[in-house]
């Protein structure tokens, strides 16, 4: 009868470690930022959005350049003209300012509606093949360690972002 026990007790604590270990491999992690960063898409839209930050900083160089010269002018010939015409020049400058400023917000509402147009798609694309590694590999869960929401990891998970590259085609 002990030896029933015995043997019992062994296969209740076989399945509770074979379960327990299932469980801890079940557990895999992702860095969604490397994998965008991996993706040829990431660099094609970084290019786009680079020539499109130039083009805005080009033509914010021309209205500065603007301004300057006008500042400029104004500072130097001030005292000799009439206050008339002193007023209307610096409503110029203030108006020039104005416009700088929301040229400025225009470009940069512009730029990070691109960014998102951009990056979304990438982003979409990530999430199917995380979504396919997991099951295929039958993990439980996928943690985002790009998510600042992530304060442990055990030392078991699966670093599964080779597997999702792999489904990317990308290294």
């Amino acid at each position: 009868m002990t030896k029933r026990f015995f043997l019992t007790l062994i296969a209740i604590a076989s399945v509770i470690c074979g379960s327990t270990m299932h469980a801890q491999n079940s557990i895999a992690f992702v860095n969604s930022l490397e994998l965008i960063n991996s993706l040829p898409d990431k660099k094609s839209a970084t290019e786009r959005l680079n020539k499109l930050s130039d083009n805005y900083k080009h033509e914010l160089q021309i209205m500065q350049n603007e301004y300057n010269k006008k500042y400029s002018d104004f500072i130097t010939y001030q005292e000799s003209l009439a206050e008339s015409i002193k007023l209307r020049r610096m409503q110029e400058l203030t108006d020039l300012e104005n416009r700088i400023q929301n040229f400025t917000k225009l470009a940069q509402k512009d730029i990070e509606e691109h960014e998102q147009l951009l990056l979304d798609p990438i982003k979409v694309k990530i999430n199917d093949a995380v979504k396919a590694v997991g099951i295929e590999q039958n993990f439980s869960v996928i943690y985002d360690l790009d998510d600042s929401g992530i304060i442990f990891i055990s030392p078991n998970a699966v670093d599964a972002n080779l597997m999702v590259k792999a489904k990317l085609g990308v290294r």
